[in-house]
């Protein structure tokens, strides 16, 4: 038996979930949790941590310097919970660790964007089209 995903969206899938789960053969694994963030999603928050990355210098190293917009993602994900997770280098220094985005559900992905939205808001930041969740004209 191969992998089988059922987004649960109606009465007749969640039967077709409960027959595969009946027929499914021992040391079968299942599990319920919410769907991951879209691709869409994925697709505004980088546009978003792109257009910060273009338009917002950050303390870095005691200087305000332009983030990559990888840096950026590090700093919106750990920040939104004001979740101070920082880990020692492996030659010095600190990393600042973020969270992985690509397990995220959808609403703590629209946290996500929402916090970075906001905090862009705050600084001026002109959002592309793409960023708003509009394609571009």
């Amino acid at each position: 038996m191969e992998r089988q995903i059922y987004q649960l969206v109606s009465p007749q899938v969640r039967q077709n979930a409960i027959r595969a789960i009946m027929q499914a053969p021992d040391n079968f694994r299942v599990e319920l949790r919410e769907r991951t963030r879209t691709l869409d999603q994925n697709s505004v928050m980088w546009s978003c941590l792109t257009d910060l990355s273009k338009q917002v210098r950050w303390p870095v190293n005691g200087r305000l310097e332009w983030m990559t917009p990888e840096e950026w993602k590090d700093v919106i994900t750990a920040s939104l919970h004001q979740e101070n997770k920082i880990a020692q280098g492996i030659r010095g220094g600190f990393v600042m660790l973020g969270r992985s985005t690509s397990k995220m559900g959808v609403k703590a992905m629209i946290e996500v964007i929402d916090f970075c939205h906001a905090f862009g808001d705050e600084r001026g930041v002109r959002w592309s089209p793409t960023s708003l969740g509009r394609a571009a004209a």
